[in-house]
């Protein structure tokens, strides 16, 4: 599991301001980890540089060059765009111009799916816990994260609902969608 890095009360480098003011947005912990690995990188690429002395400029040159010397998907250059625009626009507060810059043409891949039967066979041959856990997973569209967070108390066998605490999203309320198993 991970554990958040620990931040002084009073912060005076960069990016522990940046995570700072992350957590105080209420904002994902892996999503403070994929801004700041971007924000890192960013700042890497342009010699160390503070983000106050570069502007959308640098972001530009950045952007393109994941694409045109790194190769990076469509996917990848679209998180590292919105790790730099929070950086700019929320922290900074210094909007970024239209940004012009060399966008991904790579195709975005299709991901590999068990089909019903396979997902059914999978969870036919586990037993216990990793059982149950598959089988919410598949059925009610948990995420992991989502799944392993569930208590006795959110489930309502009666209206056949999940009630999903601390969700990507927020609170919500899922209902099974398969009881094949």
């Amino acid at each position: 599991m991970d554990i958040p890095t620990p931040i002084p009360a009073q912060p005076t480098r960069f990016l522990d301001k940046v995570r700072s003011f992350i957590r105080l947005r209420g904002m994902a912990y892996k999503t403070e980890k994929t801004y700041l690995f971007w924000i890192k990188r960013f700042i890497r690429f342009h010699g160390l540089q503070h983000p106050e002395a570069m502007g959308s400029a640098e972001v530009e040159a950045f952007l393109s060059h994941l694409v045109l010397q790194a190769n990076a998907s469509v996917s990848t250059q679209r998180v590292a765009l919105n790790a730099l625009v929070f950086l700019y626009r929320e922290f900074l507060s210094q909007p970024l111009d239209d940004l012009k810059f060399e966008q991904s043409r790579k195709p975005a891949k299709l991901p590999t799916v068990f089909s019903a039967e396979e997902a059914s066979s999978v969870i036919r041959n586990l037993s216990g816990d990793y059982r149950l856990v598959a089988m919410l997973l598949y059925g009610s569209g948990l995420r992991i994260n989502e799944a392993l967070r569930l208590r006795v108390k959110d489930v309502d066998f009666d209206m056949q609902q999940l009630i999903v605490r601390s969700g990507k999203g927020g609170f919500g309320v899922r209902s099974p969608v398969d009881e094949s198993f």
